[in-house]
């Protein structure tokens, strides 16, 4: 019996790690010090600050992954992965540096693994991060044959003086939120029970309330704010940042409050997705658990201190980025009080 035998292709690994090492190469720089198939990735820490700090992140795609499955579309998945983890260490202000990622299947298939990394190096490139390794592992019998999961890990770096921890936020601040494209990352195995198995709605037909199939809105990519947050971080200009994922605004935004500061977030302030509403009504889900599973069309919150509003608005609408006032901080335990909508 040979390993093939047990349901481990390692020819097929080569093949595909073979592609991959050709993608990563296109986000190197000159901090990567080795090619992908080391068994660590090297990456110099020359030319940084003294006080810089170090800031990392690891996170998985989750249960979106089944809506890449049933479409057979594996393109997008690996850059919501890394715009998410970019999103979670931008928050303390830290510049992404490099990226790892971990892919774990039933039965390894090149064409499949390479259009996830594809996805993964296309993010990385944009954010000026590096692909410097990571992990394909194929385990049938743990895995079904034509499903995979992903994972990844981030670094990035930040000035010990400009870390953005929320320690400064205090009553009157304005809460700002940027847009997202859709559920992002979180919420799927709410959404899939509502709409799939509940409703049983197409994935390839349009649907009228959606202006497009439930398909490409569920696959809709999560978006990266790092272009838009990094500006408005190098002039100072922002006292926290929330990333809405699992949790909604509910969970997430306590996590940069300090003591004596509450948000209270109007409803009705910002336009929330079309999705949002079908799931909500088909699947009867209270407006609590809405708020507290997706991010309700907010990707991103800003915490900005009066003096600094005018600074930031403009700043926003100079890069084109919609964004809508929607709430502010008061005294109380740190948490979210809803004021209903108008």
């Amino acid at each position: 019996m040979r390993y093939r035998d047990a349901g481990v292709d390692i020819d097929a690994a080569s093949k595909a790690k073979s592609r991959i090492k050709q993608l990563a190469r296109s986000t190197f720089n000159s901090r990567v010090l080795r090619e992908v198939g080391a068994f660590g990735g090297f990456f110099s820490l020359q030319g940084l600050p003294r006080d810089a700090v170090l800031v990392s992140s690891v996170d998985g795609v989750g249960t979106k992954l089944k809506l890449a499955f049933a479409l057979n579309r594996h393109d997008t998945v690996g850059a919501d992965l890394v715009n998410h983890c970019i999103n979670d260490i931008a928050v303390h202000g830290a510049t992404p540096l490099f990226f790892l990622d971990y892919i774990a299947s039933g039965k390894m298939h090149p064409k499949v693994v390479t259009d996830v990394v594809k996805g993964l190096a296309g993010a990385c490139r944009k954010a000026g991060c590096a692909l410097v390794g990571g992990e394909t592992a194929e385990m049938p019998g743990f895995y079904p044959e034509d499903e995979y999961d992903l994972a990844g890990c981030i670094v990035g770096w930040v000035k010990r003086s400009r870390i953005i921890d929320g320690s400064t936020i205090s009553p009157g601040d304005a809460i700002l939120g940027l847009p997202s494209l859709g559920l992002h990352t979180n919420g799927y195995s709410l959404a899939r029970k509502v709409l799939l198995e509940q409703e049983n709605l197409p994935l390839t037909k349009p649907i009228p309330e959606l202006g497009r199939t439930l398909g490409d809105e569920l696959l809709a990519p999560h978006r990266c704010y790092w272009p838009v947050v990094e500006p408005l971080l190098r002039r100072g200009l922002l006292k926290g940042l929330v990333h809405i994922t699992g949790g909604g605004i509910t969970d997430n935004t306590p996590r940069i409050l300090p003591a004596g500061a509450r948000a209270e977030v109007q409803l009705g302030s910002w336009p929330v997705l079309p999705i949002y509403d079908l799931i909500a009504r088909r699947g009867n889900v209270p407006p609590d658990d809405m708020l507290r599973t997706f991010n309700m069309g907010l990707g991103m919150l800003l915490i900005v201190s009066p003096l600094d509003l005018p600074k930031v608005t403009a700043a926003l609408k100079k890069l084109h980025e919609k964004f809508w006032n929607i709430g502010r901080i008061i005294h109380g335990r740190p948490g979210v009080k809803y004021l209903p909508g108008k």
